[in-house]
């Protein structure tokens, strides 16, 4: 788990037609969620995991820090709170004997396909879960951190060079290939810088001229993806290019953001609770 740390200076078909309705709800959900964002990201969509891994590689060499023991389970959070994003999971209600969210359980809304490859294998493995998993306990499945030997069939494999060919494919990465002395090692720098600065806007701006000090009146997506940088450790990448007054004030509201409690939160009108339970799973590790 990572901390804030504020700098002294500037740092380096269906079968039925019930099913025809659920998987068009669905759809529905789906095209919602690209609804929500705005202005130049209409051009090009971008998952969660795909925007924590943007946000993590250095432009030029490619790769993410070799220090970052945090990413891959971040990337594993964005699953989860992507496949809630869009409809497709959600927790298991509320009880007197499951009130904290870490202990309530992921619960398979619809099987509907997301047309994301590692979305549906994660879905698929939600699905065949008997009994269903907690949130902490998934993040840790999904990547491999079990002793369990008969649950290391749920590990995702190759995450982020699978994300890495996504954002090839959607023309903000290219590959290439750098020798690094003893081995050969796949890199993947940032060609469309338009629309790394666009995201990095996006989060500057939400704490900063678009702060509104209540994160149940942001934008859902943004309050995951500020969740998910700070789990991951790339929430620094975000606030460092900011002058250091503007770069204080960032990282002072990240932190009130981040120290509230997600059961207190996960509770409120119009929260997404598996935000807070992501937020939760990290704060616990």
């Amino acid at each position: 788990m990572t901390t804030l740390i504020h700098r002294g200076r500037r740092a380096d078909v269906g079968k039925n037609a019930d099913k025809r309705l659920e998987g068009e709800d669905d759809d529905s959900k789906d095209r919602n969620l690209d609804e929500e964002e705005s202005g130049d990201s209409k051009d090009i969509r971008l998952t969660l995991m795909e925007e924590v891994l943007l946000l993590g590689l250095k432009d030029k060499e490619g790769y993410t820090s070799f220090w970052n023991d945090c990413i891959s389970s971040g990337l594993r959070g964005g699953i989860i709170i992507e496949l809630a994003l869009r409809g497709r999971i959600q927790l298991e209600p509320l009880t007197m004997r499951k009130k904290r969210l870490l202990d309530r359980k992921v619960l398979l809304k619809s099987d509907t396909p997301t047309g994301d490859v590692l979305l549906d294998e994660t879905l698929k493995h939600i699905k065949a879960t008997e009994p269903a998993e907690t949130v902490p306990s998934w993040i840790e499945l999904l990547t491999g951190e079990t002793w369990n030997p008969f649950k290391l069939q749920y590990q995702l494999r190759n995450v982020r060079e699978r994300i890495a060919k996504n954002l090839v494919e959607k023309g903000i990465l290219t590959t290439e290939k750098q020798n690094f002395l003893l081995f050969d090692m796949t890199t993947h720098p940032v060609t469309n810088t338009t629309e790394k600065q666009r995201l990095l806007k996006k989060l500057q701006e939400s704490v900063l001229d678009r702060w509104v000090n209540d994160p149940h009146r942001m934008d859902r997506r943004t309050l995951a993806l500020l969740v998910l940088a700070h789990s991951s450790d790339v929430l620094e990448n975000v606030f460092t290019p900011l002058a250091d007054d503007k770069y204080d004030t960032a990282m002072n509201r990240s932190k009130d953001l981040l120290d509230l409690d997600p059961d207190v939160e996960a509770t409120k009108a119009s929260a997404t609770e598996m935000i807070w339970a992501v937020l939760a799973a990290f704060n616990k590790a």
